[in-house]
């Protein structure tokens, strides 16, 4: 019997339809399971305390081999939980996690502190030694002010991180008053994109991680809206992870107290490769501030800003001597690695708006003179110009900006290019010698965390 023939046409138009069929029997196949927290119990009322609820479905999904836990609208209240391996939590709209109040709620543990581990109350959210996790909008996580404010022993954060590979935060509203609200410690492949944070202290920690990115995240804090770390004194540069290969990209960041990207003042084990760029910074002190204290040792490397609009406060401040956090004793590292060091520092394309001060850039020491500042085109109008101390290989060029009282660029002890014209510095405030600013970093009772 002879075989029918099908026409051609009609035989694409079938492979076609197998391959959508085959793409699509794939595609279901390899959907990510789904666990929903209200299925698990939890009321969304507010009211009710659902920390019980919420930790069974944390726990089913990764011990299921990893998916989603939704959170869907209703005002969820809860205690610390703990994220599994291979978990998103997906916050739908209208969800709000709120913290609660109960100290008790917030398990005791060894957590990451101004540098140093000492005891803490664990996270609302913790994610602790865990692969490919996160949290995505578009809900909210509002952490307690009340279990958040401590410092000895340190209260709870909103998010936590530890020793995590592949984190993403992503498309969601964090707020937080009294502590940190959110703190990547000795992390791999971080992500935390469109995340809008609220806040009385510093809004991103970056501590000891590799391989982060910040994109497009709109924070505004009453302390360092972004601060790098890498541990303190003699305890972070024994341990030697160093933050590096950080990048900040399209962010709006406004410091009411302090900083919009803080380096420091805890970076003992260094921070090198950080790229800031795209960004609108706002602050009561300066824009980007690296800061540290003789004592801590480290070295902050390749650093580079690019594409930056500063639309109050300074622009750039580089205070290696006496700056940061000392309500605790600085545990200072032994010999001459004492003193922090800095090199290859380059910021270009910048515009600045009634900037307070363009650049500070005196409090560096000596014995080890900052290696490398380049600045390139920078414009706009500010209050006071540029002072520059202890500095080799400067490059100054395409700077355009009006406005300023006094010298436009002062230096003492500077060499490089584009320093013609400069008037001589003249240090007014107290001595920056090796001596004076060791004794400074002895026990003290100064309560801020993340200022100057």
């Amino acid at each position: 019997m002879p075989r029918t023939r099908v026409p051609r046409y009609r035989r694409v138009r079938l492979a076609i339809l197998v391959v959508a069929t085959l793409v699509g029997v794939h595609a279901a196949a390899a959907a990510e399971p789904s666990f929903n927290v209200k299925s698990f119990g939890a009321a969304g009322d507010g009211a009710t305390k659902d920390t019980v609820a919420f930790q069974h479905a944390l726990d089913t999904c990764a011990i299921s081999g990893g998916g989603e836990v939704v959170v869907p609208a209703g005002t969820y209240l809860i205690g610390s939980v703990q994220v599994g391996a291979r978990t998103l939590v997906r916050l739908d709209k209208d969800s709000r996690i709120t913290g609660s109040a109960d100290p008790a709620d917030y398990p005791m543990m060894d957590v990451r502190w101004e540098g140093r581990w000492q005891p803490g109350r664990r996270a609302l959210v913790y994610f602790g030694s865990v692969d490919h996790v996160g949290v995505v909008g578009p809900g909210t996580i509002e952490g307690n002010p009340a279990v958040a404010a401590p410092q000895n022993p340190r209260g709870a954060v909103v998010l936590e991180a530890i020793h995590c590979n592949d984190v993403r935060w992503e498309g969601f509203t964090v707020t937080q008053g009294g502590n940190w609200a959110t703190h990547p410690t000795y992390c791999t492949g971080v992500l935390v994109k469109n995340v809008t944070i609220r806040g009385g202290r510093d809004g991103i920690d970056v501590d000891s991680c590799s391989g982060v990115r910040i994109d497009n995240c709109d924070i505004d804090t009453g302390d360092d809206c972004i601060s790098l770390k890498s541990g303190r004194g003699a305890d972070g540069a024994r341990v030697g992870k160093p933050a590096e290969d950080v990048t900040i990209t399209g962010c709006t960041l406004r410091g009411r107290s302090f900083a919009c990207v803080g380096i420091g003042s805890e970076i003992s084990a260094g921070v090198r490769r950080v790229r800031i760029e795209h960004c609108k910074l706002t602050s009561r002190t300066f824009g980007i501030y690296l800061k540290s204290r003789i004592g801590r040792a480290g070295v902050s490397e390749d650093i580079t800003g690019d594409d930056l609009d500063v639309l109050a406060g300074g622009f750039l401040k580089i205070n290696l001597v006496g700056a940061g956090n000392t309500n605790t004793y600085d545990d200072p590292v032994a010999g001459d690695l004492v003193i922090p060091a800095a090199r290859n520092l380059r910021f270009s394309n910048v515009r600045v708006t009634g900037a307070t001060k363009l650049v500070d850039a005196t409090d560096i020491p000596p014995e080890k003179p900052l290696d490398g500042l380049t600045l390139t085109d920078i414009t706009g109008t500010a209050a006071k110009g540029m002072t520059l101390r202890n500095i080799t290989h400067a490059e100054l060029s395409g700077i355009n900006v009006t406005g300023m009282t006094g010298a436009p660029l002062a230096i003492d002890n500077v060499t490089g290019t584009g320093l013609e014209g400069a008037a001589k510095f003249v240090p007014t405030t107290r001595t920056t010698t090796r001596a004076a600013a060791t004794r400074r970093a002895s026990p003290a009772t100064r309560p801020d965390a993340g200022g100057p």
